[in-house]
């Protein structure tokens, strides 16, 4: 059986941990898109981004695909189940830090 380990303040991944890579994963959570569509999003250099994507598909966050779009053939990048499992629990976890900070009196 496998342990699930409930990410906590000390062990966010380290898709989470710099501001590119977060945004990367935000852009594609409503779907799909070009590399061109993700650097008008991010505003990052072409270098920055496919570092950053290349980061993200080793750790399985992002899958890429190759398609022909207007008549050309481009890579398409989307966010894997676990990609969107992982940014969910970070969701929560800030959530959580939020809601117990407004429970502690100064």
């Amino acid at each position: 059986m496998e342990q699930v380990v409930q990410m906590e303040i000390n062990n966010i991944p380290e898709a989470f941990t710099l501001p590119l890579r977060l945004s990367l994963i935000s852009c594609l959570v409503r779907g799909q898109k070009t590399f061109n569509e993700i650097k008008l999003i991010t505003k990052a250099t072409d270098g920055n981004i496919s570092v950053q994507l290349s980061k993200l598909q080793k750790w399985g966050y992002v899958e890429s695909e190759k398609k022909i779009i207007d008549k050309k053939m481009q890579t398409v990048y989307s966010l894997t189940s676990f990609g969107r499992d992982e940014l969910e629990e970070y969701v929560v976890l800030l959530e959580t830090i939020i809601r117990d900070s407004s429970l502690t009196v100064d």
